[in-house]
């Protein structure tokens, strides 16, 4: 058993993720530590309208999507209450930072374990 197993036990959990692979991937690593759904949002407004739809435990937000950042879904997060962390393979994130203080920023490529503590982290929070 991996040293997070369990961390996301009943969750359902919102994955903001452009490349499928990727995305595939996060959605095993939240199964295999106990979340209870896993639901992948590939597009802005396909995330906006499952935010709609679904009351989330916590949601993993890829900072960028198609070259633009998605700053203004983080919002609507931090609005509803719902907690989330960054993911991102960019290096430049000092607007981040102000705007979202106190949010974990997991730089891509990460270990399973290392998201997973993030998203934990911010539940707590």
């Amino acid at each position: 058993m991996c040293k997070g197993a369990g961390l996301l036990d009943g969750l359902l959990v919102l994955i903001l993720e452009d490349e499928f692979l990727i995305a595939f991937d996060v959605e095993q690593v939240c199964r295999d530590h106990g979340a209870r759904d896993v639901l992948i949002a590939p597009t802005l407004e396909e995330a906006h309208a499952l935010l709609e739809r679904h009351v989330f435990d916590a949601a993993i937000v890829d900072l960028m999507l198609d070259g633009k950042p998605t700053f203004d879904f983080a919002r609507a997060l931090r609005q509803g209450g719902i907690p989330f962390i960054f993911a991102s393979g960019y290096s430049d994130t000092g607007e981040l930072h102000s705007s979202f203080p106190g949010i974990a920023i997991v730089s891509k490529p990460y270990a399973g374990d290392d998201l997973v503590e993030a998203l934990s982290a911010a539940r707590r929070r």
